[in-house]
């Protein structure tokens, strides 16, 4: 047997891995001891019939009741990529390791890295040649010995180059992002309407939730439909003026996508890495005009106000040079936005500010009123200062409201039931006094726990917020769930710690720039 030219037979293997190619090889295949495979390898898979190729990490199955010995599997990424059908037959190789590892094996050594060095690496991880293991070098490299402003600003670029870039053709496309860690913080979902029915283009694509109790998609989804191709977004927004939608159906800055998925895991999120994100994300999409929510507090992602400041600088450097006109705001992130933590919770709040019913959450209101009318300002009609009025104006006349609908219309209505997890779990305050501090963590992982957000009914709904008089006894949220063990799981981490601080008087109110 001629070992180079053995052919394996493609089988499809139905495991998600995440972002990453994966193939799957019998211990007892003769290429696998004749080539002197190992597991975790990377290599090269080849089509014996055309000219398709994809490379893959390499793990090896000792039981032919997973894999046959003839056989080479895929998982459901690289089976899409390679392209081929089920049966079809291929050769493998030893991949050959990326150039640009010297790139980060330098970085690692502390070493500056220049535009050139950033696009090499995106690149090969667009192109599947970086395992998970290299990716995590190369994002702890870049956390433990940072990065300077102009690295900052050439991973941006180079994360923007090696994807698809949109053009709406209008010289102002308006966009937000909160940079996370609060929960219920769904002001997005009352800007993009406002701003939307005063006649700015704001295309909104967001992300669900990794981490989080939901993502604005998620809290999106309960109404509409959030999976748009390209081609109908498109209609959409020249339409509509806006939309709310998914935006994992656009090749907008992929190599982020990839990052992301080994950041998480390993709990990375530096500033430097967190800029390059967002910043190529909006770019990417055609943003020229965003605003950048960075929330402050004990339990945010950002905690004093130095550190703020500090990644308003980032953000403006980067933007500058990237040519977007970017403005920065620094808001309170002391306790979540809003009562519900959840999608069909925090749907409910959205729907309540706009219908200007009496019981919507004043905080959210007040939040997404503040930053629409800093959107608007960027309307070179609009005067400095009038934004938060024309903001105000729109949602109390219901002109918000009516472009919500026509927007859920568009995206198609999602028939899914607006109602609470059924069950259901109040949590009592152990004293009497008054609230004066809320753990957004503690919260988040209560309502992930009971569900969220793949249940869309379970979460967590807020009854007392900070500064709120409380009688021992007396509710401070209730535990919402779709599923038995779901909510045994959420029960008993709120009773290790219920994320709440009881005083004997309200705390004092903390300075926050104005928006």
């Amino acid at each position: 047997m001629n070992i180079p030219d053995f052919h394996l037979r493609l089988r499809r293997v139905g495991i998600d891995t995440y972002k990453e190619n994966v193939a799957y090889l019998h211990r007892d295949c003769p290429i696998y001891r004749a080539e002197g495979f190992q597991a975790l390898a990377k290599v090269q898979i080849n089509s014996t019939a055309m000219d398709q190729q994809v490379l893959a990490v390499l793990n090896v199955a000792s039981d032919e009741r997973i894999m046959a010995t003839d056989e080479l599997g895929l998982s459901e990424q690289a089976f899409e990529q390679l392209g081929l059908a089920e049966g079809e037959t291929v050769c493998i190789s030893h991949a050959i390791p990326p150039e640009s590892l010297n790139a980060v094996h330098r970085k690692i050594a502390g070493e500056h890295l220049d535009g050139a060095d950033f696009t090499g690496i995106m690149q090969d991880v667009v192109d599947n040649r970086y395992s998970r293991m290299e990716m995590s070098a190369f994002l702890v490299a870049c956390s433990e010995n940072g990065m300077e402003r102009d690295e900052i600003l050439a991973l941006t670029q180079a994360m923007v180059d090696t994807g698809e870039r949109l053009d709406w053709g209008e010289p102002l496309v308006a966009d937000k992002h909160c940079i996370g860690g609060i929960p219920g913080n769904r002001t997005t979902m009352l800007v993009v309407p406002i701003v939307a029915a005063h006649g700015m283009l704001i295309p909104k694509t967001s992300s669900r939730a990794i981490t989080s109790p939901s993502g604005t998609a998620d809290t999106m989804e309960t109404l509409a439909h959030v999976q748009l191709n390209l081609a109908r977004l498109r209609k959409i927004v020249r339409h509509e003026r806006g939309c709310l939608a998914w935006g994992g159906t656009a090749r907008l800055a992929p190599a982020d996508d990839m990052l992301i998925s080994v950041e998480r895991p390993l709990a990375l999120d530096s500033p430097g890495q967190m800029v390059a994100s967002i910043l190529s994300k909006k770019i990417a999409a055609g943003c020229t005009h965003l605003l950048i929510d960075i929330p402050v507090g004990p339990s945010a992602k950002v905690h004093g106000m130095n550190d703020a400041l500090r990644l308003r600088k980032m953000f403006e450097y980067v933007g500058d040079r990237s040519g977007l006109n970017l403005e920065v705001v620094i808001t309170n992130g002391e306790q979540p936005i809003g009562r519900g933590i959840g999608p069909v919770l925090e749907a409910r709040d959205v729907i309540l500010v706009l219908e200007n019913d009496p019981e919507a959450p004043s905080d959210l209101r007040e939040k997404a009123l503040r930053l629409a009318g800093r959107i608007l300002e960027f309307d070179p009609d609009v005067r400095g200062g009038q934004g938060y009025a024309i903001a105000r104006d729109i949602l109390e006349t219901g002109r918000a409201m009516k472009k919500m609908q026509a927007i859920i219309a568009a995206q198609g209505m999602n028939k899914i039931a607006m109602k609470p997890g059924v069950l259901v779990k109040e949590i009592l305050a152990s004293e009497s006094g008054y609230v004066t501090g809320i753990d957004n963590l503690q919260m988040a992982r209560i309502a992930r726990l009971a569900g969220a957000p793949m249940d869309k009914g379970a979460g967590v709904d807020l009854l007392k917020k900070l500064g709120d008089p409380v009688s021992e006894g007396e509710a401070l949220y209730r535990i919402h769930a779709e599923f038995p063990s779901d909510f045994e799981f959420a029960q008993d981490l709120a009773a290790k710690g219920d994320g709440y601080t009881i005083g004997a008087v309200p705390p004092a109110p903390r300075y926050f720039p104005a928006l």
